[in-house]
């Protein structure tokens, strides 16, 4: 496993798509600065920043971009055969990379949001955001690695699921709330240090439940497609 975790890192950041996770979180930490440094009310901008870029945004989309990556990207340049040929378990080849998937997200968003959290309310509310977006991060993962896998299009299929189903029906749509990693994220932030800069109406036991159930099933639904893959790295 660790031999397929290394070569996963080394072709994520050996790919030009490694350069897009760096503006998303630079551009969080600069406007968490910027109105720190001006005086800004810690209750105008922390909600449009912290939680409308950064648990909206940019958690998503850099889990997105990684999550698509890791596997995706070698089925589409054929470079997946050199691991399907190993006598390796689907689940050992699936577990490294959503191991990588999720640490490189939750690495690139949890940083981000501690600073920003740490600048509008205390330390704990950014280790809360951090805490709260690494869990998110994995969520994030396990359903972009097994939407890799089922499609030839994760990109297209994910961000419907973040800006329309998220992002749009979410906003109005109270019942879709439940099936939004996004709120299970705010909600766990908010368990760990409550404040009023979060707020959504689904509650800790849910997004536990929720979470676990999103991390586990997209997981065997990953393993469980790899395994008809052939050699070729079609379907059978």
């Amino acid at each position: 496993m660790s031999t397929v975790t290394w070569i996963t890192a080394r072709g994520l950041f050996g790919r030009r798509r490694s350069l897009m996770l760096v503006p998303l979180p630079l551009i969080l930490v600069a406007l968490a600065v910027l109105s720190r440094s001006l005086g800004v009310d810690p209750g105008q901008w922390a909600p449009p920043v912290l939680v409308g870029l950064g648990l909206a945004v940019v958690l998503p989309v850099v889990a997105l971009i990684v999550g698509t990556g890791v596997l995706g990207a070698e089925i589409d340049d054929g470079t997946v055969v050199h691991i399907l040929t190993k006598p390796l378990p689907r689940w050992q080849i699936v577990l490294p990379k959503l191991g990588v998937a999720a640490g490189v997200t939750a690495v690139s968003c949890a940083v981000p949001l501690y600073v920003g959290g740490v600048l509008a309310h205390s330390v704990r509310f950014g280790l809360a955001l951090a805490l709260a977006s690494a869990i998110g991060a994995l969520a994030y993962s396990a359903l972009f690695v097994a939407l890799s896998l089922v499609t030839r299009r994760p990109v297209l299929l994910g961000l419907v699921y973040v800006l329309i189903w998220e992002g749009l029906l979410g906003n109005f749509v109270s019942g879709t709330k439940v099936l939004s990693i996004q709120q299970y994220v705010i909600a766990l932030a908010d368990r760990i240090a409550p404040t009023a800069l979060l707020s959504t109406t689904v509650t800790v036991s849910v997004s536990a439940v929720m979470t676990t159930l999103v991390v586990v099933g997209f997981t065997v639904l990953a393993v469980n497609r790899l395994r008809s893959f052939s050699v070729a790295g079609e379907t059978s």
